[in-house]
């Protein structure tokens, strides 16, 4: 998915354990893969929000902080896709960084496997700011057995496009179940209209990221309580079936992805997308390498984002409740960090955070609701932040406050698999290895069946545990 913050698909558990030798902080170091320097009192921080304008916004909030603490810092962008390169090169040579911020669970849980982080680091950051300031939910799917590993900063929300005026016309209900989905889908599927585009190519993280919301929301989890897989299950079996044939019946032909889905939206030729919270400031007309071209856009370059829903949360028939998915990125404090880390982390989630969050709004919801003395703080001042790339914009704007507080509040019911059952590991590896997409892809260009791919991915995911050691 473009601009998101994903690791899967990268060879992390390969890459820390070389890393596993090297402690945080290490001396100098190069832009793109430096290190702490400790012996002249520099924190080094790496970061995966790489895009030129972002990294200029992080270290204007970053020379304020060392403005007032008397400590430098040294920014590292690195790009997810170089990551495991990065990292590997900086341990061999002791070379590691004192914290890595806008890190994804992913990439969190193979830190923690390893044991590169410092948890009591992050508990102490956390107690500071209170507990209680934090999204119950972030805080949740950063921990592990009870264990606060990082720091949850923010997150994206994956979310259901759809269009409201094709909807209104058609007298159909908003989009929120299986049902209502399949059967909009199968009436506004007609001439260039496809019922809904969602991806489907079978080695691309989004696809794994949007099916797993879709099986969430039906109850199909990766694993139980006792770390059993569990893809074969008949929830799995029916979001498979679900998925396939709402693809094979009322989308469009051949591979889909970030681009290709949000291009088909954008023309006008959807009536609705699966993509994620991204997608907001584009769909309003700000980004201009990726505009909406409708032919009502022509004349209002906002004339979808008015006539587009959102919703956060989708139900299948076996699901306990609704679902969202969500990534939540996080800061994490590397063992042998430079003292002045928990002091910089403390920042960033307090003077300096509406500034973080700022940096693109539309994909990086707030995880800590506000403080103590004002406990809606960065909830309420999210919504008011400005969006967009070539054309800057209230979100207020452009969208009802409503959608934009259901938006905001998503971040405390987030799901993800295997997280909650301490197998984030599991989960990242999976991810990374495609396993589901994959099977999806069968069914839908081989025509097997929903409990030939349960099985297979099955299989897979069997064998991606066993590999683990589990």
């Amino acid at each position: 998915m473009r601009r998101s913050r994903f690791l899967a698909g990268i060879a992390v558990t390969a890459m820390l354990a070389l890393a596993a030798c090297g402690g945080g902080g290490g001396s100098g170091g190069d832009q793109g893969g430096g290190g702490g320097s400790k012996d002249d009192g520099t924190l080094t921080v790496w970061t995966t929000e790489d895009v030129a304008e972002r990294v200029a916004a992080q270290q204007k909030i970053m020379d304020a902080w060392s403005a007032k603490s008397g400590t430098k810092v040294k920014l590292v962008a690195v790009a997810e896709d170089q990551l495991t390169t990065v990292l590997t090169s900086a341990a061999a040579a002791n070379d590691l960084p004192d914290v890595i911020g806008a890190l994804s669970l992913n990439g969190m849980n193979q830190l923690r496997t390893d044991e590169l982080v410092d948890p009591e680091a992050a508990k102490e950051i956390v107690d500071g700011l209170g507990a209680d300031t934090f999204f119950k939910r972030t805080l949740e799917l950063t921990s592990v057995d009870g264990e606060q590993i990082a720091v949850p900063s923010d997150g994206l929300s994956n979310l259901l496009f759809y269009r409201k005026d094709l909807f209104k016309a058609a007298g159909l209900p908003d989009p929120k179940t299986y049902d209502d989905i399949q059967n909009a889908a199968k009436e506004l599927h007609k001439g260039k209209m496809a019922g809904i585009v969602a991806a489907t190519a079978p080695a691309d993280s989004f696809t794994d990221q949007t099916f797993e919301w879709v099986a969430l929301a039906n109850g199909c989890q990766l694993v139980d309580d006792n770390a059993k897989i569990t893809l074969n299950s008949p929830q799995c079996q029916e979001a498979l079936n679900f998925y396939a044939n709402l693809i094979k019946e009322s989308s469009v032909k051949g591979n889909q992805d970030a681009d290709t889905t949000r291009a088909t939206y954008f023309a006008g030729n959807a009536a609705m997308v699966m993509w994620s919270s991204f997608l907001l400031d584009e769909l309003a007309g700000l980004r201009n390498d990726a505009l909406p071209t409708c032919a009502q856009c022509k004349n209002d370059p906002e004339w979808l984002a008015k006539n587009t829903g959102i919703l956060t949360q989708i139900q299948g028939p076996s699901g306990p409740k609704p679902a969202a998915w969500g990534e939540v990125v996080s800061w994490n404090v590397l063992k042998d960090a430079n003292p002045k880390t928990k002091d910089f982390v403390t920042y960033m989630m307090s003077d300096g955070y509406l500034d973080w969050l700022g940096i693109a709004p539309e994909g990086k919801m707030p995880a800590r609701s506000g403080t103590s003395a004002n406990p809606k703080e960065y909830a309420d001042g999210w919504t008011k932040l400005s969006a967009g790339v070539d054309k800057k914009e209230l979100l207020t704007k452009v969208y009802p406050a409503e959608v934009l507080n259901t938006i905001v509040a998503s971040s405390g019911s987030f799901e993800r698999w295997g997280i909650p059952q301490g197998q984030g590991a599991l989960s990242a590896a999976v991810a990374g290895q495609y396993v589901v997409p994959q099977a999806l892809a069968k069914m839908l260009n081989s025509g097997a069946s929903a409990a030939d791919a349960a099985n297979e991915a099955q299989k897979g995911a069997e064998q991606v545990q066993k590999d683990l050691g589990g």
